[in-house]
C-alpha cells in the first residue's frame, strides 16, 4: 500500500462523557441513569441482543437523537452547546448503512467527509490535504483500486469499508461506528478491526462501535459496554464485561468459554 505524507494528520484527543442518562424506547427503559466516561486510546464495543438500545445510545452519543434525560459531554462541554462545525470536527459517525441516491466515484464519496475541513467561499475549496486524507482512508482499507468506481456498482460489503473510510478520513478524535462490521466477511473484519485499533493508538483517538460478535469483541476492544435491554449496563474491560456470566445473562443463553493456550471462544452451551 502506498502512504500519502500530511494524511490523517493526529487531532488532539477527546473525552466523551455521559451524565445520568437514561434512554427509552416507548414504555421500556432502555438505559437508566448511567454515568461514564470514555476515553482516548480506548476502543469500545456496545453489545446486546437485538432491541436492547444500541443503536439508539450510539445516536444519543452523536447529538443525533435526545435522551429522556441527562446529557452527553465532549471534552466536558455538552453536545447541544457545540456549534456544528466544531462538533463535526471532534467526532465522526458511521450510520448502520449508507443509502447512495446519485452516481459518483468512491473518492468524491469519501471525500464528502471531508467537509468539516474545508476552507474558503462557501466551504467549497478543497486541499491538497483533504484529498491526501482521502486517500489515505482508502489506502488503509485496501480500496485504492476502487477509488474511481462508481459507488452504485459496489457490493454491499465493499459500501461498508467505504463507508468506514469516510469516517477515518474525517479525522475526527472520536469515531462513533453503528455495526460497521455488517456484509463484511471474517477476512474485511478482521482487516477493519486492525485498522481502527492501529487508527486509535497512532495518536490516541477513541472508538465506540456496535458489534455482534461477541469473541471479536474480546479480541480486539479495549473495554465494553453491555447493555441488556432492560435499563443495565455493564462497563469495564472487555473479557471482563464479555464474560459467559455477564453475557450469558444480558442475551439470556448459557455461554462457556473454550481456552486453548492463549485463545479464547466464547460459544453457546448446549441445552
Amino acid at each position: 500500500m502506498t502512504s500519502h505524507p500530511n494524511a490523517l494528520t493526529h487531532a488532539h484527543t477527546a473525552t466523551l462523557s455521559v451524565q445520568h442518562l437514561t434512554l427509552r424506547a416507548g414504555a421500556r427503559t432502555l438505559l437508566d441513569d448511567f454515568t461514564h466516561t470514555f476515553y482516548a486510546g480506548e476502543i469500545w464495543c456496545v453489545a446486546g441482543p437485538n432491541g436492547a438500545g444500541k443503536t439508539t445510545l450510539l445516536s444519543t452519543l452523536a447529538g443525533l437523537q435526545q435522551p429522556a434525560s441527562g446529557h452527553v459531554e465532549i471534552d466536558g462541554v455538552r453536545l447541544r452547546d457545540w456549534p456544528s462545525l466544531a462538533l463535526a470536527q471532534r467526532r465522526a459517525v458511521m450510520p448502520q448503512s449508507a443509502h447512495d441516491a446519485f452516481s459518483a466515484s468512491v473518492l468524491d464519496i469519501v471525500m464528502l467527509n471531508r467537509f468539516p475541513h474545508l476552507t474558503g467561499w462557501g466551504w467549497g475549496w478543497e486541499r491538497d490535504a483533504d484529498r491526501d486524507a482521502a486517500l489515505a482512508a482508502l489506502d488503509a482499507l485496501g480500496l485504492t483500486g476502487l477509488a474511481s468506481r462508481d459507488v452504485l456498482s459496489l457490493s454491499g460489503g465493499e459500501r461498508q469499508r467505504v463507508a468506514l473510510a469516510a469516517v477515518l478520513s474525517q479525522d475526527a478524535p472520536l469515531l462513533l461506528l453503528d455495526e460497521p462490521l455488517s456484509h463484511l466477511d471474517l477476512h474485511h473484519q478482521i482487516d477493519c478491526l486492525d485498522v481502527l485499533r492501529d487508527w486509535t493508538q497512532s495518536a490516541r483517538r477513541c472508538v465506540v462501535l456496535s458489534c455482534h460478535d461477541l469473541n471479536l469483541a474480546r479480541r480486539f476492544a479495549t473495554h465494553a459496554l453491555l447493555l441488556d435491554g432492560q435499563g443495565h449496563a455493564y462497563a469495564g474491560p472487555a473479557r471482563d464485561v464479555l464474560s459467559p456470566e455477564l453475557a450469558g445473562r444480558a442475551f439470556g443463553y448459557s455461554l462457556i468459554l473454550l481456552k486453548d493456550g492463549e485463545h479464547e471462544a466464547l460459544i453457546p452451551a448446549t441445552r
